[in-house]
This record gives structure tokens, sequence and C-alpha cells, in this order.
């Protein structure tokens, strides 16, 4: 198949290297003055979760193929960050690049601004399950064997099976949840609890060593457990039905002090989550994951003392 990735970024990268080690045909969108210093190859250091439960760390290259305008894609994957989904999708107008769209990534809108963005692209919502960063031509990532990707019936695009047979011929697995939005919005709140709770006893200029204190401390994950049930009170005032998403919700549901020490455990043993946890160091996506599910609490007179008080202590 052919696929476009817009931009150069980490998240896209990984799944544009799963797809290219498929043997699909993978370009990059990118913007005029980045035409010219993107680099041809990339070294690619990846744990990678797809074929052993802990992961396999994989040292490789990956060849970078620039789209050109006018291009027509089976699909474009979207992976933006912090809010500019509505630029990214100009971005394509602009160059007549046609195609499916696949939204990648975090947003705190509703259905109608997602499809107002999309306007006459077909959609469907996904969200990744991998993370890292990048430095000039070296990338550093980790990769899990799943990712969420939305129903058939809800996501009205005559290429879904192409979707799930490219999936599948990159050996990633899938999960379906009751609906998209409403699972993003609840990844987003899980998040601002976590990271919010982890910022706010520094300055987020070194996230890495953020995420290593708060895994390393059982008691400051109980505190974060107690962030994410207000952070989901918000979800719950936006008119979700939490009780649809019993299966993601459970972690939360037992006491904080055990969920605390369970979490650290697991921290410990998982590779891949402790690794995802350190290489999330995208200081304004944290921030607009936890700024939009607090100013939105604020307006829906949620309670939600302990995140506001983390909120209070970062500093970007």
């Amino acid at each position: 198949m052919k696929v476009a990735i817009l931009g150069l970024g980490v998240i896209g990268t990984i799944y544009a290297y799963a797809f290219q080690e498929a043997g699909h045909q993978v370009e990059h969108v990118l913007r005029e003055s980045k035409r010219s210093t993107a680099p041809n190859v990339l070294k690619v250091d990846l744990l990678d979760g797809r074929y052993v439960s802990k992961g396999e760390n994989k040292q490789d290259t990956y060849a970078v193929h620039v789209a050109e305008a006018h291009s027509e894609y089976d699909f474009i994957f979207l992976s933006v960050r912090h809010g500019f989904v509505k630029e990214a999708v100009e971005t394509l107008r602009e160059n007549q690049i046609k195609g499916t769209l696949v939204f990648f990534c975090n947003f705190w809108n509703t259905r109608e601004e997602v499809e107002k963005w999309a306007g006459e692209y077909d959609y469907i919502l996904a969200f990744p399950t991998a993370g890292g960063h990048m430095n000039e031509d070296h990338l550093d990532g980790v990769l899990f064997d799943h990712l969420m990707l939305e129903g058939e019936k809800k996501a009205h695009i005559p290429n879904y099976a192409d979707l799930t047979d490219l999936l599948t011929s990159a050996d990633l697995k899938w999960e379906v949840p009751h609906d998209m939005v409403e699972w993003i919005w609840i990844h987003m709140a899980i998040n601002a609890g976590v990271t919010s709770t982890a910022a706010r006893s520094g300055n987020l200029e070194n996230p890495e060593q953020l995420a290593l204190n708060l895994m390393n401390s059982s008691s400051e994950l109980s505190l974060a457990i107690k962030v994410i049930r207000e952070a989901l009170k918000v979800v719950e005032a936006r008119g979700v039905n939490l009780k649809l998403y019993k299966a993601e919700l459970l972690p939360y549901k037992i006491p904080a002090w055990i969920a605390g020490k369970a979490m650290k455990a697991m921290f410990a043993k998982n590779e891949l989550a402790r690794k995802i946890m350190t290489l999330h160091n995208d200081k304004q996506d944290i921030f607009y994951c936890c700024q939009s599910v607090y100013l939105t609490g604020q307006e829906l007179g949620v309670e939600m003392p302990i995140l506001e008080a983390n909120m209070k202590g970062i500093s970007i």
C-alpha cells in the first residue's frame, strides 16, 4: 500500500518504519522549509514489543522518502502534537494530497469538531502505543504490539479492511473501544493525572528525570491514582458513561496505596512501559494534556483539589 505520514515526528516515524519494513511505500509530507534539511536515512534504536512480551532491542536504519504535492495515498497518518490537528489537515489541503486520514493523536475536542477538521476527507480515529525521541538523524523509540482503533461501524470509511490488512502486515494488533473520542478523553485524563503528579515537583525541562522519580516511588504513584480519579470526573462531567470503560479503568478503582505498590512493581519489571515513560519528553504535549483537562474541570465546576495543587506546581 501507499502510506503517507504527516511530518517526521517520533510516533509517525516509528509506525512508518514498521510499515516500510512490511514492504509498503511510505512517504513523509513535510513543509517546504523542512524538505531540504530532512535526513535521507535515520538510525533506529527500537525496543520492539511486537514479538516478545518483554520487547527486543533492534538496531536498524529507516529510509526517509519525502512526499510530493498532488499525491494520493491509501492512508495518511496524522500524529501531531498538542492540538494542531486542524492545521495539519490544512497542510494536506494546500498540497492537494489525498487519501483516508488516520487521526493518530491526543485531542480534547468533540467528534463534531473532528468532522469539521476532516471536511471532504474520509477519516478514522486511532491511537498509537509507541513513543520515543529523535535527535537529528537518530530515532530512539518503543513500539508496543497493539494500538487503539475505531470500530468499522463508527468509522464510515470505505477501506476499513485495507487498514486492518496494513496493521496485520506490520504485525500490529488492535483494540476497539466503545467510542474512540471518549476513549481519547479518558486517556488524556489518565495522562494528566500521571504527568501532573510527576511534574509538580520540578521543572518540565527534564521530564525524563521526573518520570523516573515517579516510577520509583509507590507513594507518588498512589497520589497519581487519586489525581486520575479527579481527572476522570472531568470526563464524566462532559457526558461520558465511564461504566462503558470498566476494563480500562479497573486499575484506578482499587485502593490507591495498593495500586501505587502494584504500579511500582509493574514499572520495575516492564521495560516497555518504563521506557515509554522516560522517552515521553515533549513538554508542550505534556502541558497541553494537563491544561486541557484542568481548564475544562474548572469550567464544569468539578472538584479536583489535588489536580489543582499539581497544576500550580508545574513550571514550563
